[in-house]
């Protein structure tokens, strides 16, 4: 049956071949743009219910004359976070996380991708810091169980610094530290 009888036919209807290929083409497009759609408002509100990124404090750590800037980890969800995912770490950067009371606190690698110099110190006065352990050249760890560090001494705060600033700067136990 051509285009013409197909025209000419009442109260049925008649699609010829090349209609059909139209009609599914169309139907194509349309499932395609509503996906798309869909795709774009979740996207939109997923960026909207998502919590804003931890935004940490910057200071200062120094042992003498050598400086570290160091981003400050004081809250319970920036101390879990750390610097897990980080794929560097500048050379004169760190993370300092701060805690309320002196205690012993074992830190682990588990995601996190670079080695790290981990240090803990105890709080001797305000603004100043006495190192109490040092555990050199920290591991990343990629398994599902990842073992605890575990410093011998009470600490307020532990620095992560990269592995070997301890050694290049000769950090040492008992040294004296200046805390932001």
């Amino acid at each position: 049956m051509d285009s013409k009888q197909c025209n000419k036919r009442i109260g049925k209807r008649c699609y010829p071949k090349q209609n059909f290929m139209k009609i599914y083409f169309e139907f194509f497009l349309i499932i395609l743009a509503v996906i798309i759609l869909i795709y774009i408002i979740f996207s939109f509100i997923s960026t909207i219910l998502s919590p804003a990124p931890v935004k940490n404090f910057e200071g200062y750590v120094c042992k003498e004359k050598e400086c570290f800037i160091v981003e400050i980890a004081k809250s319970q969800k920036e101390r879990e976070k750390g610097l897990m995912n980080r794929t560097q770490l500048a050379e004169n950067r760190g993370m300092l996380f701060v805690f309320e009371k002196e205690g012993i606190y074992p830190f682990w690698m588990k995601n996190t991708l670079i080695h790290l110099d981990i240090i803990w110190i105890s709080s001797s006065k305000e603004g100043e810091g006495e190192v109490v352990f040092i555990k050199k050249n920290a591991t990343p760890c990629k398994g599902f169980f990842c073992p605890s560090i575990i410093p011998e001494k009470k600490a307020k705060y532990v620095l992560e610094v990269n592995a070997g600033i301890a050694d290049k700067i000769d950090l040492k136990i008992g040294d004296k530290l200046i805390l932001p």
